[in-house]
């Protein structure tokens, strides 16, 4: 945006919330991947709340609300690499739905060739949240350069290609050191 306003508020409470944009999210799931992105936020210095600046299919930034993670947090989430991830997963189940008109249905099997992490439905067509409409791979980089953002980005892209003729494909990828979330779009080929 050229005023620098977010163009929506989302707080990463809301993972933990039964809610209608989000109806193939787990709750506990979302209490654990709240925590996580909170840590990560925290741990780069971010104040509260924090701009995450998106880009690709969808430009902007969103204001990102959270709780301070307390020292329990803290030490559950040691690990960064699992932190990271976790904390990825909520920012993109938040962003995806506001970001693509989509939103998280099912977890995706892994084993089965598909190479990705969600299965997206559309949140506006009534009769489409079910219909497995897009392919959702997630990533997250505790602090990165741009070059390794455009770099996980295309490791991605090359990932989930063996399901490419079975739906559209989206990959999120989130890095916490600005923050920012990098959202591409693959067709169906």
């Amino acid at each position: 945006m050229t005023d620098g306003s977010p163009l929506a508020t989302l707080h990463l409470d809301d993972l933990c919330q039964n809610r209608p944009e989000r109806p193939g999210w787990s709750i506990t799931f979302g209490a654990v991947c709240a925590e996580a992105a909170a840590v990560c936020l925290d741990e780069q210095g971010h104040s509260h709340p924090v701009n995450l600046r998106i880009e690709g299919i969808h430009s902007g930034e969103i204001e990102l609300q959270r709780t301070t993670a307390d020292e329990v947090t803290r030490r559950f989430n040691a690990d960064q690499d699992v932190a990271t991830e976790y904390g990825a997963y909520g920012i993109a189940a938040l962003s995806m739905p506001f970001c693509t008109g989509l939103t998280i249905i099912e977890r995706s099997i892994k084993g089965k060739g598909f190479g990705f992490d969600f299965w997206l439905g559309s949140i506006d067509e009534a009769g489409g949240l079910f219909q497995r409409k897009a392919r959702l791979e997630v990533s997250g980089i505790r602090n990165g350069s741009e070059a390794l953002l455009q770099s996980r980005l295309k490791i991605k892209l090359k990932q989930i290609s063996p399901s490419d003729t079975v739906a559209l494909g989206y990959m999120t990828v989130v890095e916490f050191g600005t923050p920012q979330a990098r959202i591409v779009e693959k067709c169906r080929t």
